[in-house]
């Protein structure tokens, strides 16, 4: 359980991880020291795990922005690990789910255009003996809420 002081000091550090303590201290209205013995109590305790770098796709060559929803069989434990290993290893994965559903996949994918994305269904995808299925929707936008 987040105490408010650390529910506040996550929402700030979500928004900009390079944030610096003393801003930080600003932000959340504590002292600089209580942030720091804070914000490392936060990192011990494995609520926060890491600090990413958000990449504009389009500058990367990868504007097109797509989710699979993908069906396999059989849907069991050797099958779903080794498969789950395999599309994360896809240089155009950026996040993959294992849901619940008529699907058992959900993976967003970034591509250069629609050629590259039918390209990645077709030769990464479908010709997998245990994927049964692929449904693909284009993402007209991507928002993160932080």
């Amino acid at each position: 359980m987040l105490d408010s002081i650390d529910e506040a000091i996550v929402r700030e550090l979500r928004k900009d991880a390079r944030l610096q303590n003393k801003d930080l201290a600003e932000r959340v209205n504590i002292a600089q020291s209580t942030a720091v013995v804070r914000h490392r109590a936060l990192r011990e305790r494995g609520v926060i795990t890491g600090y990413h770098a958000e990449i504009d796709l389009g500058a990367i060559g990868r504007p097109v922005q797509a989710m699979l929803a993908l069906k396999i069989r059989p849907h069991t434990k050797e099958i779903v690990d080794p498969f789950m290993a395999y599309v994360l290893s896809l240089p155009e994965t950026l996040a993959l789910s294992h849901v619940t559903g008529p699907e058992d996949f959900l993976v967003h994918v970034a591509v250069s255009d629609v050629g590259h994305l039918q390209r990645l269904v077709l030769d990464k995808f479908t010709s997998r003996r245990e994927v049964t299925e692929v449904h693909t929707n284009l993402l007209f936008s991507h928002v993160r809420k932080y």
